[in-house]
């Protein structure tokens, strides 16, 4: 029996606040959960609109629901009214939303709702996309290890062709020195050879 208690998905209503009742008179609204195929929860304290309301958890209506480890199911919020039910909002409740035993549904301008279910994240559907999101994060910063060994290398090369150039270009800059001095020596012997230097 032990067992079963912590394989459990129970899911547990941990706080909402409601923007809008659908009354058309001024009366409390009755709002409910459901899944498809389960049995209405009432929510006996959710009455009044832009009120918070958070619960422990261990009130007489909860848990919710239990979810399948694999499986979604299609779950709801709605206002019990004399004629019909209003919608505020339908989706797919599945574990894998559960992150660290907490999922939170807002539907704009209905209302905001926070749930618990401390035995979702266990899941081993949550771990694999865990897993692959782990994965997306590796590649990304690998991703990102390649771009800056890539920009720094291609900064190294930038600076040594330019030091190579600046090198060539003072050796150059020796060797026409060099030529310009041998030139003028060569001067001088000719200038000997003909006797020009004597006369001055």
């Amino acid at each position: 029996m032990e067992m079963g208690i912590f394989s459990q998905r129970l899911v547990t209503l941990d706080s909402i606040d409601i923007f809008t009742t659908h009354e058309w008179f001024p009366s409390k609204p009755t709002v409910y959960f459901l899944c498809n195929g389960e049995d209405k929860v009432y929510l006996p304290d959710v009455k009044d609109a832009n009120n918070i309301y958070t619960f422990k958890g261990e009130e007489s209506w909860q848990p919710l629901t239990e979810l399948p480890e694999k499986k979604c199911k299609r779950c709801g919020l709605y206002e019990e009214d004399t004629f019909k039910h209003d919608l505020y909002d339908e989706w797919e409740l599945c574990s894998s939303d559960f992150k660290k035993g907490k999922y939170t549904h807002f539907k704009e301008g209905q209302f905001n709702a926070t749930f618990l279910c401390p035995n979702c994240t266990a899941s081993a559907g949550d771990s694999a996309n865990h897993d692959s999101s782990s994965e997306v994060e590796t590649k990304k910063s690998s991703v990102t290890v390649i771009i800056i060994v890539s920009v720094l290398s291609s900064v190294l090369v930038i600076i040594a062709l330019f030091g190579g150039y600046k090198y060539w270009l003072k050796k150059k800059r020796e060797r026409d020195q060099l030529r310009f001095l041998k030139l003028f020596e060569e001067g001088d012997d000719i200038e000997d050879e003909l006797g020009l230097g004597n006369e001055l």
